[in-house]
């Protein structure tokens, strides 16, 4: 495109051509130019602004600005404020609800200028990591580790012991103890195959490499119980991932205490209120957002087949807002989807 001065000069010479008689054709021949260009460049509403700068197209489908402000509303009540729209979509199709996809939320929300990261912790950052072993069913794969709770003493803590099944993410054991020993975890692993009934040569239980993981007591308790152990690499921190993002999910929820634990008893109380919501009420990303308990039991399959009908209804009711299939809510893909843990070295019960 030609500037505006450099045009406002050429016609000058190309006006001044004809004055003193030359024919337009032949000066718009000397300076390069086709006629037509330059008769153009003449007209009054010849302003040279780039044409695709002027281009607005709104979609035939697109939601109306009444049905965009339902959905910012919604997205920023009490009950769905600290949540994605990853996590509200689902929640609402289990209620048979549907007003837009997370795509269509996430553009609402950059119009509103509400971009940003719904929760106080800081975005996780995923990294690949090896694979060994996939959990297909519960009660196959166990990650258990003990993490830190602040007491009103300075530099004495109550020691939270915390078992995951992999395969549901639920919390099936836990306990709060004054101090951390093998002794210990050997109770909580022996209460955990009876109440689960877990038979024997059935359960992996993973780990990192802290010296309560490594005691004599509890590696003899899981040899009892037919019970494989496995911990991470020496010098690997993200070996054991499921454990340390529950322990993150814990500190960082809205209700986790300002102050320290007054007594270990104030700890097992909160803790117990923890594990019901997380359990019952928490949905999780990673199996699909249903919480722990419905995948644990078998009642997800049925919450997805739910789901689904309701993203095709929605398609069958509006199919303009639908340029591909509806959402993939297939129970069997999710289960593709379990990322394994890492194992490291043998089996510490091998035969020789």
């Amino acid at each position: 495109m030609i500037p505006l001065a450099e045009r406002t000069h050429i016609l000058a010479l190309f006006n001044e051509a004809v004055d003193h008689g030359a024919r337009k054709a032949k000066a718009g021949e000397v300076m390069g130019l086709p006629l037509r260009t330059l008769q153009r460049w003449q007209r009054p509403e010849a302003v040279p602004v780039d044409g695709r700068t002027r281009r607005q197209h709104a979609p035939s489908n697109r939601l109306s600005d009444e049905e965009r402000a339902q959905v910012l509303a919604l997205a920023n009540s009490d009950e769905f404020k600290e949540k994605t729209p990853h996590q509200i979509v689902p929640m609402l199709a289990e209620r048979g609800e549907y007003y837009a996809s997370e795509s269509t939320i996430y553009r609402i929300f950059r119009e509103a200028k509400q971009v940003k990261h719904r929760h106080a912790c800081r975005p996780s950052v995923e990294r690949s990591k090896p694979k060994a072993l996939t959990a297909t069913a519960p009660k196959q794969l166990v990650s258990w580790d003990i993490t830190y709770l602040t007491s009103l003493v300075k530099g004495q803590f109550f020691y939270l012991y915390l078992f995951m099944d992999i395969f549901s993410r639920k919390i099936v054991g836990w306990q709060v103890y004054e101090q951390e020993n093998s002794e210990l975890a050997a109770d909580l692993i022996t209460d955990l195959c009876q109440r689960e009934g877990i038979p024997p040569h059935q359960l992996v239980l993973h780990s990192d490499n802290g010296s309560p993981m490594k005691g004599a007591t509890l590696l003899a308790t899981l040899q009892q119980l037919g019970v494989t152990p496995s911990r991470s690499r020496p010098a690997v921190s993200n070996d054991n991932p499921y454990s340390e993002s529950l322990f993150k999910t814990l500190k960082y929820d809205a209700q986790y205490p300002t102050q320290p634990f007054a007594s270990v008893t104030a700890a097992r109380d909160w803790v117990t209120d923890f594990v019901a919501w997380y359990n019952h009420e928490h949905r999780h990303s990673g199996i699909q957002f249903v919480t722990p308990e419905q995948r644990h039991a078998g009642e997800d399959r049925a919450i997805l087949r739910q789901r689904k009908a309701v993203y095709e209804a929605a398609k069958a009711k509006k199919p303009e807002r639908w340029s591909r299939n509806t959402r993939n809510w297939d129970w069997l893909s999710m289960a593709n989807r379990i990322e394994p843990l890492t194992l490291a070295g043998r089996s510490l019960f091998k035969s020789r």
